[in-house]
């Protein structure tokens, strides 16, 4: 594989525009066990930089400790890319809760 295709495969990824979108490309690009192993360093990125111990990321998410280990070291050593995508990532919505103003207060 070249570099050229390398970057096609990334500008590919970069052409999608919502996440259903990206569902579908991943659907096809990958099989499901490529794409859980995926989203599983994904997951051990967040939880890792939460201060998540790695033992308790491991039992939490059942990953290897040795995988466990590979992306903190990618997180401290690596090209920054988990860090940019962590910087970049929408923050989660915060949902307040509803008061059902109808019924009177007891």
């Amino acid at each position: 594989m070249t570099k050229t295709e390398v970057t096609d495969l990334y500008d590919a990824i970069l052409s999608l525009g919502s996440v259903p979108e990206c569902v579908r490309f991943f659907a096809d690009l990958c099989t499901p066990a490529e794409t859980k192993s995926l989203s599983d360093r994904w997951l051990v990125a967040r939880l890792l930089t939460e201060g998540v111990p790695y033992r308790a990321i491991s039992l939490r998410t059942g990953v290897s400790t040795a995988t466990v280990t590979r992306v903190a070291r990618a997180l401290t050593y690596g090209a920054q890319g988990y860090r940019i995508a962590l910087e970049r990532r929408p923050k989660p919505r915060i949902r307040k809760p509803t008061v059902d103003r109808s019924k009177p207060d007891a």
